[in-house]
């Protein structure tokens, strides 16, 4: 929430592939001293467009390529009309490493995606006005994340099968067993129980009194990797806070979505032009 961003140097590089809709460009911004790659969609049609930001899921960086995940969304939101800013993080692909990132609780992703929103302000194919974020699985945590250390950033989020937006939640659930990047965050952290504050302000529930923007989630009642009970006490905790907040839920899908999934693009459609976007 202190830190200052400064997104910037949004540069198209080669182009990827082009259709009849839109044309994909490899890209890179500046993330602080880092510089994050990632692909944008840009449709070919005239003027200015509205913008989204992806923060995809968690996928082993080890083998993660370029504009890997969310590749249904970025196709569908760039066909109709959107602007898509598909982040890779740090880390990932021909992104700038942090060999912190881990024991940073991953946090600094959430800085690449404020800071790609603020890349993309700067770039003539995009309103700088109507920039929205989208975020699966974990990235639905980074999106939690930006919505709360930056109120008024974007004009609208939708999420996807999020993460807990409390942080002890997700270590319990993934890092623990993980032995040596388990050791290094307790020993810098605490245990969850015995250093509560500390957790509590790292955990985007304790914070949603600030966020400013709509927010749209979606998630299925048989996932098995991040339940569902999380996804409803993020939008109980967004509403007690008497913020807009709206949670769909599917029988019988599970995390990576199937058969409800063009229902649940259409309602994320219908939902961001709501917002303006």
């Amino acid at each position: 929430m202190t830190k200052k961003y400064d997104g910037r140097n949004l540069r198209l590089g080669r182009i990827l592939a082009r259709n009849s809709a839109y044309t994909r460009y490899y890209v890179t911004y500046s993330s602080g001293s880092l510089t994050i790659s990632g692909i944008m969609n840009v449709p070919r049609t005239p003027g200015r467009h509205p913008a989204l930001v992806l923060n995809h899921g968690y996928i082993d960086p080890a083998v993660y390529t370029n504009g890997r995940g969310l590749m249904r969304e970025q196709d569908y939101l760039a066909r109709r009309g959107y602007v898509v800013l598909h982040t890779d993080y740090r880390g990932h692909a021909q992104s700038t490493d942090d060999p912190r990132s881990d024991l940073n609780l991953r946090l600094g992703y959430t800085e690449d995606a404020i800071n790609a929103v603020l890349a993309l302000r700067t770039s003539p194919v995009v309103d700088p006005n109507r920039i929205g974020m989208l975020g699966r699985s974990m990235g639905g945590g980074v999106t939690y994340n930006a919505l709360v250390a930056q109120p008024g950033l974007i004009k609208a989020a939708v999420v996807f099968a999020p993460v807990s937006s409390d942080a002890a939640d997700n270590f319990n659930r993934w890092q623990r067993n993980d032995r040596p990047i388990a050791s290094s965050i307790l020993r810098a952290y605490g245990e969850p129980a015995r250093n509560p504050a500390f957790w509590r302000n790292v955990s985007a529930i304790n914070f949603f009194d600030r966020v400013t923007e709509p927010v749209l989630i979606h998630h299925g009642e048989s996932d098995s990797t991040c339940p569902i009970a999380w996804s409803r006490e993020a939008v109980a905790a967004l509403k007690a806070a008497d913020k807009d907040a709206t949670l769909y839920t599917y029988p019988g899908e599970e995390h990576a979505f199937g058969p409800a999934w063009p229902t649940s693009m259409a309602r994320t459609v219908t939902f961001l032009e709501q917002h303006g976007l």
